[in-house]
């Protein structure tokens, strides 16, 4: 093996976790399309690693030493895409008092990474598809066009093809976009990898929260396998994540998973039985119970983990929620861990 293709793997090894036969077809195709400059079109549900798969096109391409900068397409202002893509001059507009360089010039010799690209607006897929047909731009309020060479992954966990036939998404950009396609797979079809992506998560979390490490038991693991896992890999980063905080253990539990998130004892693929072999009560009992865990965590995190302060925005005696939140085992929960219902990844 080459120097090149040893880095390949390592790389792909480090950032890109899997040995299942869908998502080897996967890597070995994202390493493909590493080695030619054509746009690239990455699909997938949510939490499948859209992301991580546009910077392993990117760090394993030869522009890997130029930035990689992703955009939140639904984050760009729709009065503002030129000035976000393109830049502007200074004075080009009232707010305008210094020149500012777009994202395009900011890619220049690296990759642009549009996520959520379906949430461009009909104008700013019209602003992008003049710039794809020959890479040339010209700053908002400058007088000369510009050259860019960058290349474009776009990404998607929406079906862009029914977008076209709704009207929502233009087809000639579609076409523009759509020349090499990676179809990342959801967590359900590649069982296989959940023991190998726990481990690292597990680890991950324990040096996240400055903790030791955790394990877990064979029964732990085979509810995680049996799961179908609708957010993917992000939901099973927030689920390892909550459960090291709140077990105490070195050794987590198929009790312990389900006390964190009993969603997990609730699903079509979940401990082997559908919902209805439940009784109605305990389908609505663990329902509510998700419900108050994740209003509790989510409390917790605006008062930075303040009982005082957490009882106080939701109207509560500090008794009450105090117990409430000893109830659930998210009494310390740490307040750096993010702002929802679940800690960011």
């Amino acid at each position: 093996m080459d120097d090149s293709a040893d880095a390949e793997g390592m790389y792909l090894r480090s950032n890109l976790l899997g040995t299942s036969a869908s998502f080897r077809r996967t890597t070995q195709r994202l390493v493909r399309f590493s080695r030619c400059d054509a746009p690239v079109l990455i699909v997938g549900e949510t939490g499948t690693g859209k992301e991580l798969a546009a910077r392993a096109v990117h760090y394993l391409s030869a522009g890997r030493d130029r930035a990689f900068v992703p955009v939140n397409c639904a984050s760009l202002p729709d009065g503002l895409v030129d000035s976000e893509l393109f830049g502007h001059a200074k004075g080009a507009f009232t707010d305008a008092r210094r020149a500012h360089a777009g994202l395009i010039r900011q890619a220049d010799g690296g990759t642009l990474f549009l996520d959520e690209v379906e949430a461009l607006s009909q104008r700013a897929q019209a602003t992008l598809l003049r710039f794809l047909q020959d890479s040339s731009y010209r700053a908002v309020g400058a007088e000369e066009s510009q050259q860019a060479n960058i290349r474009i992954i776009a990404a998607s966990n929406l079906d862009l093809r029914s977008q076209v036939q709704a009207k929502a998404f233009r087809d000639d950009l579609l076409y523009r976009l759509d020349v090499l396609r990676v179809e990342m797979p959801p967590l359900r079809e590649r069982r296989e990898d959940i023991a190998l992506l726990a481990v690292h998560l597990l680890d991950k979390a324990a040096r996240r929260t400055s903790h030791r490490s955790k394990h877990l038991a064979p029964s732990a693991l085979d509810m995680l396998r049996r799961f179908d896992w609708p957010g993917n890999i992000r939901q099973l980063e927030h689920v390892l994540l909550r459960v090291h905080l709140l077990c105490e253990a070195p050794v987590i539990t198929a009790d312990d998973l389900l006390s964190s998130a009993p969603e997990l004892g609730v699903g079509p693929a979940a401990s082997g039985s559908a919902p209805a072999s439940r009784s109605l009560r305990e389908v609505k009992h663990l329902a509510l119970d998700t419900v108050e865990r994740e209003y509790v965590a989510a409390v917790l995190s605006r008062s930075m983990g303040n009982i005082s302060e957490a009882a106080r925005l939701c109207g509560m005696q500090r008794a009450s929620f105090s117990k409430l939140a000893k109830k659930h085992r998210m009494a310390s929960l740490p307040a750096e861990l993010g702002d929802g219902p679940y800690p960011a990844a």
